[in-house]
């Protein structure tokens, strides 16, 4: 079981997930990155690592599960949406500490009303088609129980592609940060980056 967050070493390194058809140069990848590179760890910029993955669950968690041993044991997961519960699967996994934005809590359901549906990734230009194996690969995956206190909860009230309720139900009990009006993509997370890198154990330094 995860120790107390407050009494916890500062981790090593942040592994941030993207969420699906999204990219590693999104836009919320590129904040984590550059916030990361703002606080020194040991001598140097503290490492974050935003790997592309794949529009299959399996592909993408596995590439999800070797960014994270590559960077090590000890860790900060950060998931936007489908990255979310990819962090929550790994941080269960890895007794590991995570922060998930507005993510997907029943995935598998949620590709079902997406069956046959066309997509183009901006970030990579891949055109995919959602599969019934998404559903199947997605179902496997599912934690059999979550840990409140390893999870910090980023939700925004306005999201219009997820029910936030959803997420405040299945991850009851962890520590949770409500954006009134915030949308799906939380444009505001540059506000909460503190609070996020906090979660990990390390301070955030002013912008000089």
């Amino acid at each position: 079981m995860l120790s107390d967050p407050s009494r916890r070493s500062p981790v090593d390194a942040v592994l941030y997930l993207h969420g699906f058809n999204s990219g590693s140069e999104s836009p919320k990848a590129q904040l984590m990155q550059a916030a990361c590179k703002r606080i020194i760890h040991h001598g140097e910029p503290l490492p974050c690592s935003a790997p592309q993955l794949s529009h299959r669950p399996r592909e993408a968690l596995e590439s999800a599960q070797s960014a994270l041993e590559a960077l090590g044991s000890n860790v900060l997961l950060v998931g936007s949406s489908m990255g979310g519960f990819l962090a929550t699967c790994l941080a269960e996994r890895f007794d590991l500490a995570a922060v998930l934005l507005n993510p997907a809590v029943q995935p598998a359901r949620l590709v079902d009303e997406l069956l046959g549906t066309d997509f183009v990734n901006e970030y990579t230009g891949e055109h995919f088609t959602v599969e019934a194996a998404h559903h199947d690969e997605l179902a496997t995956m599912m934690p059999t129980r979550l840990e409140p206190q390893r999870y910090l909860l980023l939700l925004g009230t306005a999201d219009e592609t997820l029910d936030c309720r959803e997420a405040f139900k299945a991850y009851a009990g962890c520590r949770t940060l409500i954006e009134p009006g915030g949308d799906h993509g939380f444009s505001r997370v540059k506000d909460h980056l503190p609070a996020i890198l906090a979660q990990g154990g390390h301070c955030l330094r002013a912008d000089s």
